[in-house]
């Protein structure tokens, strides 16, 4: 009799290690299902999305799902909706990446639901209610600056002569030259519309600021990622930093999608 009871309680003991197995494998399976896998980036203004192939490659060598977003230029809304299409289609949690003039955009697009963490990368940072050009007045800019005043149909362009070192001063001179050839314009009224939200207040925020930057001063962008506590990562190179090292562009964005997952 004492032998059966001990089996009848060894089955029981076998049962419930089974059931709190199967929950911690259900548990397991769960939290990898909420990993965040997918990135979706931005460009900026006289840029357009082919400069971001290395950082492209390093990520979906690491089984990352990325978008780039080859936004319009045209207006912040266009901007902000041709990001949410992107968003739209990844089938779960996203990290969102903006450069330069995409920071604006992002910071307006980031309340989109899917969107888990944004990564700036020396990019503008606004509050509700300011524009990007308050900010980008906000510190001198740098002898090097090219950006040129509206022309007659309110356009703004980048200077061809300061192109190479205010823009990309560190990438060849024939990549510089295609560049400027592909660069484009932006209207400056996009320049003026202040953003109606600011993602950065509610989600988790990573800021790059690259110290020879001279497109914007980067007093601006360091500024404006203490104001949001952005955990911050400065770089040595030139505002398109991404095409420089993407290694470590990459990495930033990586540690943003793991730091969310866990």
């Amino acid at each position: 009799m004492k032998s059966k009871r001990l089996t009848k309680w060894y089955r029981l003991l076998v049962l419930l290690m089974a059931i709190a197995s199967g929950f911690t494998l259900i548990g397991k399976t769960y939290a990898q299902a909420l990993k965040v896998k997918n990135v979706v980036i931005v460009h900026g203004a006289f840029a357009d999305a082919s400069g971001w192939q290395g950082v492209y490659r390093e990520l979906t060598q690491k089984g990352y799902n990325v978008m780039l977003v080859q936004n319009p230029c045209t207006s912040l809304k266009e901007d902000v909706d041709a990001t949410n299409f992107a968003i739209d289609k990844m089938d779960g949690p996203v990290i969102l990446v903006g450069h330069s003039w995409g920071g604006t955009v992002i910071t307006q697009a980031g309340v989109h639901p899917k969107v888990a963490a944004l990564v700036y990368i020396n990019a503008f940072q606004p509050e509700v209610g300011e524009n990007t050009v308050k900010l980008a007045s906000s510190a001198p800019p740098k002898p090097e600056n090219g950006l040129l005043p509206p022309d007659e149909k309110g356009n703004v362009y980048y200077s061809k002569e300061k192109f190479h070192a205010g823009f990309c001063a560190d990438v060849s001179d024939q990549t510089a030259e295609f560049m400027f050839a592909s660069s484009g314009f932006i209207p400056a009224e996009a320049f003026g519309t202040p953003v109606t939200e600011a993602a950065w207040k509610n989600k988790p925020t990573y800021g790059i600021s690259s110290e020879d930057d001279k497109s914007i001063n980067p007093v601006i962008t360091i500024n404006g990622y203490e104001r949001s506590n952005s955990i911050v990562t400065r770089l040595k190179g030139s505002h398109v930093v991404f095409m420089t090292h993407p290694q470590e562009v990459a990495a930033v964005i990586m540690t943003a999608a793991q730091q969310i997952s866990k």
